[in-house]
């Protein structure tokens, strides 16, 4: 599985992005990750390929959606409403094997990284 993120910017407080991550071969989610200076890395976002099911990290919900494009092979998020805590390099990670949904943010469950993107948002 090859990974390629992207859509990463700079942006103002209460503004949008929207990352992309195309993924190539077999997969069975994708799940967004971001990881801050001097932070863990932390689960943002996942959607799984079988049944579409997504999740959300607390801090994002209500702001931030994850979905696909099945025919571009691409998975979005779109970040609204962003705050500077946002501020983070995102990664994409793709999962060979079936996920369950209480690990679908976390990291472990990965298998393949693509390269970060930056987000900063300026207050």
């Amino acid at each position: 599985v090859q990974l390629q993120a992207s859509g990463g910017g700079l942006v103002q407080t209460g503004g949008s992005l929207r990352l992309s991550c195309l993924a190539s071969g077999f997969y069975t989610a994708i799940g967004w990750f971001r990881q801050a200076p001097g932070k863990e890395r932390e689960g943002v976002s996942c959607i799984r390929n079988r049944d579409g099911s997504t999740k959300y990290a607390e801090s994002v919900k209500g702001r931030f959606t994850i979905s696909r494009d099945n025919a571009k092979n691409t998975v979005y998020l779109q970040m609204n409403s962003l705050k500077p805590e946002d501020t983070a390099v995102y990664f994409c990670a793709a999962s060979r094997n079936g996920i369950i949904t209480s690990s679908m943010l976390n990291s472990y469950a990965y298998n393949y990284w693509g390269q970060g993107t930056q987000v900063t948002v300026s207050s």
